[in-house]
């Protein structure tokens, strides 16, 4: 069956799910918002097109951006690290107005989403500008809807047009062909004629592009140096098509499209290190060939105009396979839905991906729109038990941030706080580390394993060490309020504000809205009748016992419980349950699900 539209509003399970998936999560008050819309509304509140670009990172030791001039004191380690930590920043929306903060988070998650797919490893790049602007490259192009409009040259000549740049993934396919960072992580730069380096070409076919096929049915091979869907011949073609290019490192080469720096041919305009002539690729691309555009050359020889064009044609040549747009949205769906694809699947829901895909363009935003508004990615399909709530593993990136979202932990302001800024987004950063992943150093080529690894996916995230680790984050953060720390909530102040006095005064309604927001199966929850909610009687009561055992002399302790939240009474009891409580819901296997 293909993707079908949800309609009617999305209610709290379903919008924290969306919310979840698309932004880390959310506030109990954005939660019960997008509760009351059809997806179709929340994800075109998602995609507002409206939004803001970043403040450039501020130096922590000047407060000057060193983005743009490269001027500053640091070394260049402490400049990546302060790079990454402003990008945390990003991702939570920091200092961006509340109308504008969910669609501001989801595009930044989409640019995260993107380097899941066009790798990177920071160390390896070692350049903090070069990282930056690989991101405004993703950031370029995450919501691509609507086309790249240059506008004409002379605006008094009536006969100077604008020029209209398609913005899709194919493009940016192009773009981050000669991108700074790209050409230093995957040796571009030592690519030249004579000596070709492979690297990047074999990447761009087998983990941008075409891909091996579905995983765990990728086809054997029918001769040496075949991968069914491309072969070596391909590998070497393509590199011969990228020979040529290095780095720009004063980031001054401006790419006219994008408006942002790109890499330059080696030799300048003449392109001297480019291989010339014609290149021919195998029958498992069509026989294809890339031709010198000859009112592109001078005098015979490359250009740096005919080197991109050759680029181009390339990419056209494996966005004219059908096997890209099915690698490109098995990305996708691992991504926003879940790891497992069958061949089953593969010719039902990622076909129709595909479809949606091929047929507008290879828009980002439009196959995005049918899959997050689908019946699919709320409920599997009809009659199936198996729904799509709870299936993915949260990365640490989504267990720290979510956590933050869920409780709308605030970073200091960075502009006017950049210290203690600094201090917060980068404990951050360590405390995603000691959960397993090192942000923007994944450990293959290929990227995070979670993402990619057959079989075993978001399994990758979970280890002894690393699920204690999860735990002690949990605990750590959660306060009664005295002597606070940095990032922890007081989780009396936090149900104060966010719980009516009916829900909070009764400890079983508690335990369920809690669970609504914040727990991925939470539907139809009851303690009185079993097999019914999605959350057994069991669990309910096992937090409910955590919640209330202390003090252990209550004879009646949902009655002194009751008794204390609505008279006021005894305070810091009501803290120490409180914590109790959140700690055990937090802590629980339900939480570390998405």
């Amino acid at each position: 069956m293909p993707l079908t539209e949800l309609t009617g509003p999305l209610g709290k399970k379903r919008a924290a799910h969306l919310l979840r998936r698309t932004c880390f999560g959310g506030t109990i008050a954005e939660i019960d918002a997008f509760a009351l819309l059809t997806p179709a509304e929340a994800v075109q509140q998602l995609f507002d097109q409206e939004l803001p670009d970043p403040v450039l990172p501020l130096e922590r030791a000047t407060g000057l951006e060193w983005i743009t001039n490269g001027a500053v004191d640091s070394e260049e380690f402490e400049l990546r690290t302060q790079f990454l930590a402003w990008h945390i920043g990003q991702l939570l929306g920091n200092g961006i107005e509340e109308s504008k903060k969910l669609p501001y988070i989801f595009r930044e998650r989409l640019v995260f989403f993107l380097h899941t797919h066009f790798t990177t490893k920071q160390s390896v790049v070692g350049n903090s500008r070069a990282l930056y602007y690989q991101q405004a490259l993703f950031r370029l192009f995450a919501f691509d809807s609507e086309d790249i409009v240059i506008p004409p040259e002379d605006p008094d000549d009536p006969e100077s047009m604008e020029t209209i740049v398609p913005k899709n993934f194919k493009q940016l396919t192009k773009k981050i062909s000669v991108d700074n960072a790209m050409l230093i992580f995957l040796d571009g730069r030592f690519n030249v004629k004579g000596s070709p380096n492979e690297n990047y070409a074999r990447e761009l076919l087998e983990l941008y592009a075409v891909g091996r096929g579905l995983e765990g049915n990728v086809p054997e091979s029918e001769f040496i140096g075949d991968y069914f869907y491309y072969s070596e011949e391909d590998v070497q073609a393509g590199a011969r098509v990228l020979s040529g290019f290095t780095t720009d490192n004063t980031f001054s080469t401006i790419d006219e499209e994008t408006g942002l720096p790109r890499g330059v041919t080696r030799g300048g305009a003449t392109a001297s290190s480019h291989a010339e002539g014609i290149k021919t690729f195998s029958n498992r691309l069509g026989g294809a060939t890339v031709v010198p555009d000859d009112e592109l050359l001078a005098g015979g020889n490359p250009t740096e105009e005919s080197v991109i064009d050759e680029i181009s044609q390339f990419v056209d040549i494996l966005y004219d396979q059908s096997e890209t747009t099915l690698h490109i949205c098995r990305d996708i769906y691992r991504f926003f839905v879940y790891h497992q694809i069958d061949e089953t699947l593969q010719d039902d829901i990622i076909q129709d991906m595909a479809n949606t895909f091929a047929a507008n363009d290879f828009k980002l935003q439009s196959v995005l729109e049918a899959l997050l508004t689908s019946t699919h990615f709320y409920e599997a399909e009809v009659g199936d038990d198996d729904n799509n709530f709870g299936s993915i593993i949260k990365s640490p990136l989504d267990l720290v941030l979510g956590f933050m979202r869920n409780f709308n932990i605030e970073l200091p302001e960075y502009e006017t706080d950049l210290d203690n800024y600094y201090n917060f987004a980068t404990d951050v950063l360590r405390t995603i580390d000691r959960l397993g992943m090192n942000y923007y150093e994944p450990f293959e080529v290929a990227g995070y394993a979670a993402y990619h690894q057959f079989p075993i996916y978001n399994r990758s995230w979970i280890t002894t060490n690393y699920l204690t680790n999860r735990y002690n984050f949990i605990r750590g953060s959660i306060s009664d309020g005295m002597a606070m720390e940095m990032g922890q909530v007081d989780i009396l102040a936090f149900v104060q504000a966010n719980f009516d006095d009916a829900t909070a005064s009764d400890a079983r309604n508690l335990i369920i809205s809690i669970s609504e927001h914040f727990l991925p199966t939470s539907e139809n929850l009851s303690f009185d009748t079993p097999d019914v909610g999605e959350l057994t009687v069991e669990r309910l009561n096992y937090f409910l016992s955590a919640f209330l055992s202390s003090p252990q002399i209550d004879p009646d302790p949902e009655a002194a419980w009751t008794q204390r939240w609505q008279s006021g009474d005894d305070m810091e009891v009501v803290a120490n349950q409180l914590q109790s409580l959140f700690n055990a819901m937090l802590q629980s296997p339900e939480y570390q699900l998405m």
